[in-house]
């Protein structure tokens, strides 16, 4: 193909600048003003030079200096569409509507709406909950769980509290803020897998001790566990459970890493590793490598801690796998107090795309599977089960409940009630509202006395709307709740309540023998109590592709 031998009027914009520099810079210099403009016309200019020498970007090469309006309308293109362009019910990740709701009721103002719903009711997917002709009358919201009820030191929980997040993740005063609020509300604050930092403690909110791969705050120098850290730390009155990360939502299986370049001493103090030293979060545990150790790790930290709740959280991903776990504790008689089931599109500050968007069981199933299980085991009424999976309002809290949960966590709800904006700039350091960043000049401007006091009216006045839910559906606590009384659409003429949609085991079915759902008969037979691996079957499937 030959050349075009005119002028591309794509350099257009590159041509005036070198024009506008060659007609504005000996007018400067002859009128002894007017630099300005040659400035601008010599910036441009270079711009312009630069990208048509440089080989990165080819947009840049074929249209320079004019790409450049491409590439910030690119960058700030999240914010124009959460803005100007995104409905109040579109949820991406979470929608205009229900980080107002949280908002509101944070800073304790009018969280009232006119004129109807803004939802599509008769669109598929559609929920609600069924209300009674005969309201109760609550005389309190501050609904509570009892875990671990046979140890000795059990833990009286409030129905909802703030999910996993570190000391590194977020800054020192959202960590304050959220313990601060935690104390105020009685309501318990989960470490994350970052330890107990010096601003967990400083408030004294109650603690929920998280332990992931990595054994922070309770490690060797090797990045094995230490008994004697775990104990120290265990035993404070501050610390009410012991939770063992063996997975979470936003990225299962996967691991992680803090750059040694941010590893401060208060965060290497928290986590007991050096200043400047790469903090690492293997994928795996290094204390156990099958069900029954880990079965055997719980009862040792129980021990350590002087009695103290012990249980575990997971995002469930192989149904053998978590059935493994249970064969473990109906094998050994060993319980753990409590599970929390992490849905799969539970939230981080950083995490590939593919293990956001595609990997882990959302919550809805993933508490079913666990609940079911262990109802099907005579297990449930020994274990206490917690739920989180973008929990931000009354009704999230009540439906999670009606599936099988005692109690929810919510992690971006609380972020919200701290004054995020849903920048989506967690990973990058510069969160504009001092939550999610270890910079001091951004994190300073987060006034703990200030949000201390939203994250105390999030959880109480979201409290109070379960409350009124509750009353107006003629029941008496949470605990009430179950499948019967959640209603979805399933298109324009039918509706289910979740009793009839889902698939609930009767008690013991497991130990009888068939219990009609294909993933409980076509694998619980065959997990393993000694060992995570898959059965036979799938290995064999593994091994070839005619299937």
């Amino acid at each position: 193909m030959a050349k075009t031998t005119t002028f591309p009027i794509r350099y257009s914009v590159y041509a005036l600048s070198l024009a506008g520099l060659a007609i504005s810079l000996p007018l400067s210099l002859w009128l002894g003003e007017g630099y300005l403009i040659t400035i601008i016309f010599a910036a441009l200019s270079a711009v312009g030079t630069y990208d048509c020498l440089q080989t990165r970007h080819t947009v840049s090469r074929n249209y320079p200096i004019s790409a450049h309006i491409r590439y910030l309308a690119e960058s700030i293109g999240p914010e124009i569409r959460q803005y100007f362009i995104q409905d109040d019910t579109e949820e991406r990740p979470f929608s205009r509507e229900q980080r107002a709701i949280v908002y509101q009721r944070a800073k304790n103002v009018l969280d009232k709406r006119p004129f109807g719903t803004l939802l599509h009711t008769y669109e598929e997917g559609f929920e609600w909950m069924s209300h009674s002709l005969t309201p109760t009358r609550i005389p309190d919201s501050d609904f509570r769980i009892v875990i671990g009820k046979n140890r000795p030191k059990p833990y009286s929980a409030s129905v909802f509290n703030i999910s996993a997040m570190s000391f590194g993740s977020l800054s020192a005063n959202a960590i304050l803020s959220l313990n601060t609020g935690a104390r105020m509300g009685n309501f318990y604050h989960d470490t994350g897998e970052g330890s107990i930092s010096r601003y967990h403690r400083q408030p004294g909110g109650d603690l929920v001790w998280e332990i992931g791969s990595g054994y922070f705050g309770c490690r060797n120098k090797d990045g094995t566990f230490n008994e004697e850290m775990f104990r120290k730390n265990a035993v404070l009155d501050q610390v009410k459970m012991i939770e063992v990360k063996l997975s979470q939502g936003a990225k299962p299986g996967h691991g992680g890493i803090l750059p040694g370049a941010k590893v401060t001493e208060e965060i290497a103090e928290a986590r007991g590793v050096s200043v400047g030293e790469d903090c690492v979060s293997p994928a795996s545990h290094s204390a156990f490598s099958t069900p029954i150790e880990l079965l055997e790790f719980l009862d040792h930290l129980r021990e350590l801690s002087g009695g103290k709740p012990v249980g575990f959280k997971l995002a469930v991903g192989h149904a053998w796998e978590w059935f493994a776990i249970v064969k473990a504790m109906l094998k050994t008689g060993r319980r753990p107090d409590f599970i929390v089931v992490d849905g799969g599109e539970g939230g981080t500050g950083a995490a590939p795309l593919e293990f956001i968007n595609r990997l882990g069981m959302p919550m809805t199933e993933a508490l079913l599977l666990v609940h079911n299980t262990l109802v099907a085991t005579n297990l449930r009424d020994e274990i206490a089960i917690g739920a989180a999976g973008k929990i931000t309002s009354a009704f999230n809290v009540a439906r999670t409940l009606a599936l099988g949960a005692d109690w929810c966590n919510a992690a971006r709800g609380y972020m919200f009630a701290l004054g995020c904006i849903q920048s989506l700039s967690c990973h990058t350091g510069k969160c504009p509202t001092g939550v999610a960043t270890q910079d001091p000049r951004r994190s300073e401007k987060l006034d703990v006395e200030d949000k201390s006091v939203r994250v105390y009216n999030f959880h109480k006045n979201t409290l109070d709307a379960l409350q009124n839910l509750l009353q107006a559906s003629g029941l008496n606590h949470p605990s009430e709740l179950g499948p019967e009384h959640i209603v979805r659409r399933m298109s324009s003429t039918e509706i289910r309540s979740y009793l009839d949609l889902y698939h609930f085991l009767e008690p013991g079915a497991l130990l009888e023998g068939e219990t009609g759902h294909s993933v409980f008969d076509k694998f619980w037979e065959h997990a393993d109590a000694e060992s995570f691996a898959p059965p036979s079957f799938i290995k064999e499937l593994r091994e070839t592709k005619l299937r």
